[in-house]
């Protein structure tokens, strides 16, 4: 199984017609996702350079596509719009690829879409997410996939579906930082495992889907053995999915948080990446997750080994 996406999830492109939108329409189609068409207002009617139709709306794309997904990338002025727009029409996952969308716009969002409850955001700033085909054929980046679905900007080739692990045990993966997600895939991937969903849910202040709303999902999903949690410096978002996996979860847990060296009150980066005080260092989270039963990697190098361990995998030595 999987989480959130899977073959059958058709998606749209909400800006499918700028330089980003087709890019990564492009990649998405040629891992095997199941792309059916893109918004671009006035541009209806026409079609992409892959020959998907452009609709003028979202409503108009879910009417002839039946979409029940999609992927932004919309300026960042005009992307809460699209986000809004998307969950009126009744898309029910929208990955918010956009970087730098107004705290302001986001905060009217996160209001807004508890009138959508069967709407689930991921993002805004993230990679997006991916569950993971069976290869079929080539190696690395030239490697052909089917069965799986991807959306947003992952590179797919370095993840594994759970049917081509050679562990036997797949993992989920949920991550505030895009690179360090790739990261964790990479070395759960050399190490045997699989990845069930991987998920980006970015690093800004205001964003949808947070680590507890994800480790609930993972905790139900039969394919999923274990989770890796990364997140970062600043806010409690991790300290408290800690707690939550303590007194639901049954599945291990293993987690890194990057910003160890970080001085206090400096940005990091991501915009939700800001030490306010003592409680969200990351010398602080790391010492709360402990006690709460995860294990957590001292280095980024250490993710897949971890993983491994909490998994009781063989892990040979370098």
């Amino acid at each position: 199984m999987s989480i959130l996406v899977n073959n059958l999830t058709k998606v749209i492109c909400q800006g499918i017609t700028g330089s980003s939108g087709a890019f990564h329409t492009k990649g998405c189609l040629e891992y095997g996702t199941n792309m059916v068409g893109g918004v671009t207002p006035n541009k209806g009617g026409q079609k992409d350079d892959n020959g998907l139709p452009i609709f003028n709306t979202v409503s108009e794309a879910v009417k002839e596509t039946s979409a029940n997904a999609s992927m932004i990338f919309v300026p960042p002025p005009f992307a809460a719009d699209s986000i809004l727009e998307a969950a009126d029409a009744g898309i029910e996952l929208i990955c918010a690829i956009t970087e730098g969308i107004p705290v302001a716009d986001m905060m009217r969002v996160k209001s807004a879409l508890k009138e959508y409850p069967k709407t689930v955001l991921i993002g805004p700033n993230c990679p997006g997410i991916i569950t993971p085909g069976k290869k079929v054929s080539g190696d690395g980046a030239n490697a052909t996939f089917e069965g799986g679905c991807k959306i947003g900007i992952m590179p797919g080739y370095i993840h594994t579906a759970p049917s081509d692990s050679t562990s036997g045990k797949s993992v989920g993966i949920i991550s505030r930082s895009g690179t360090l997600t790739y990261e964790a895939v990479w070395q759960t991937s050399s190490l045997g495992m699989g990845q069930s969903t991987c998920i980006g849910i970015g690093g800004d202040p205001i964003k949808g889907a947070n680590f507890i709303d994800l480790l609930a999902r993972f905790e139900a999903d039969d394919e999923t053995d274990g989770v890796v949690m990364i997140g970062e410096i600043g806010g409690s978002d991790e300290t408290e999915a800690g707690k939550w996996v303590k007194e639901n979860m049954s599945k291990p847990v293993v987690t890194f948080i990057a910003g160890i060296t970080a001085p206090k009150g400096k940005r990091m980066g991501h915009a939700g990446a800001i030490v306010g005080g003592e409680d969200d260092t990351a010398q602080a989270k790391i010492e709360s997750l402990r006690a709460s039963g995860l294990m957590a990697s001292d280095s980024p190098a250490d993710i897949g080994e971890t993983m491994a361990e909490a998994l009781g995998l063989v892990v040979v030595a370098k």
